[in-house]
């Protein structure tokens, strides 16, 4: 968490902060290094207008560089955090103003100042998460000396906290989103959404006639483990499991878990002896990676059944019941093995 520094009067001047937790924050919301928005870009055309600079900046601190989410009146796109007047203002409780750069012993000697862009007057205001995190400013700058009134400031910190609520609003709909898709125990895509997908690789499959693979997967003994190692240590397999194969997969493969210990995997471009070959190869990382437990590692196999989509079908179901059906003969014929419908 940041804290704030106070005076002997109890006025907080200063921002202190993790450094390391600063810059989680800052990935949490996955801005850096996105391309140009029109919200943002009005944030920065607004407070060049109404605060009369030539160059106003949503600027971000990242490890070793400020990056420039929008920007108006300056070309380049980042500058290293060591010339960075915005890393100063991130440790400030408000607006920090330099009317005069060459006479401010901290940037006399800046790059900025004694070479291009020549700066002059600077004004930022941080930009400061829910939980305290400074992770850059909106600022203006100009290439004359000047002041800046008490109402500019106020102004200028308005946007600031404009821009940080816009960033909190996208993060907050990015994580119902995520809930809304996925399975809250292992992280998998849930049910729901695995059908939703699958359409459209159906219909993909409708146009270009390419192949389509399903693997259902089935977590051997998995009642047993629950009942001899508790439901604890079962959740951990689950989330384990789900991590082995997520890890191996390719990016377009469709992995979700339909339920209990059952998941799915659909195959984009894949036939039936691909798809096989690519259940042998998960079945030998489960079968060969125990999963760690707070009862020591729990050794886990899986059955499954391979099917693909054949022409003329306009839905998954027909595939995954002969899936379902070579999954139900790889249990009954000893499990941890592979069979295709």
């Amino acid at each position: 968490m940041a804290t704030l520094e106070t005076l002997p009067g109890g006025e907080s001047c200063e921002i202190r902060f993790d450094e390391a937790l600063r810059l989680h924050a800052l990935e949490r919301f996955q801005i850096v290094d996105s391309q140009p928005e029109l919200p943002f870009d009005r944030i920065v055309t607004m407070a060049k207008r109404v605060l009369r600079a030539p160059i106003a900046l949503i600027s971000l601190i990242d490890q070793d560089r400020q990056w420039f989410k929008a920007r108006v009146g300056l070309d380049v796109a980042q500058t290293p955090r060591s010339l960075a007047f915005c890393d100063h203002a991130i440790r400030q409780r408000a607006v920090m103003v330099v009317e005069d750069a060459t006479r401010d012993p901290r940037f006399a000697g800046n790059l900025l100042v004694t070479g291009d862009p020549g700066i002059r007057f600077y004004a930022g205001a941080p930009l400061i998460t829910r939980d305290g995190q400074p992770l850059g400013t909106v600022c203006i700058i100009d290439l004359q000396p000047r002041a800046m009134t008490p109402g500019e400031q106020e102004t200028l910190a308005d946007l600031a906290a404009i821009v940080m609520d816009e960033m909190e609003l996208r993060l907050a709909n990015h994580h119902l989103a995520v809930l809304a898709q996925t399975d809250p125990l292992t992280g998998a895509l849930n049910r729901r959404t695995f059908f939703s997908l699958t359409e459209r690789e159906i219909g993909r499959r409708s146009r270009t006639g390419c192949d389509l693979a399903v693997l259902l997967m089935d977590i051997d003994h998995f009642k047993k483990i629950n009942d001899t190692h508790g439901h604890a240590a079962g959740d951990k397999v689950l989330t384990g499991f789900t991590h082995r194969i997520s890890q191996v997969i390719r990016v377009q493969d469709v992995f979700a878990r339909l339920g209990g210990e059952e998941f799915a995997l659909v195959l984009p471009d894949s036939t039936l002896a691909q798809a096989v070959e690519t259940g042998e190869r998960l079945r030998r990382i489960v079968e060969h990676t125990p999963i760690p437990t707070e009862n020591g590692p729990i050794k886990v196999t899986v059955s499954m059944g391979g099917a693909v989509v054949h022409p003329g079908e306009v839905s998954i179901d027909p595939a995954l019941a002969r899936a379902d059906e070579a999954l139900y003969r790889a249990k009954h014929e000893g499990r941890n093995r592979v069979l295709a419908a």
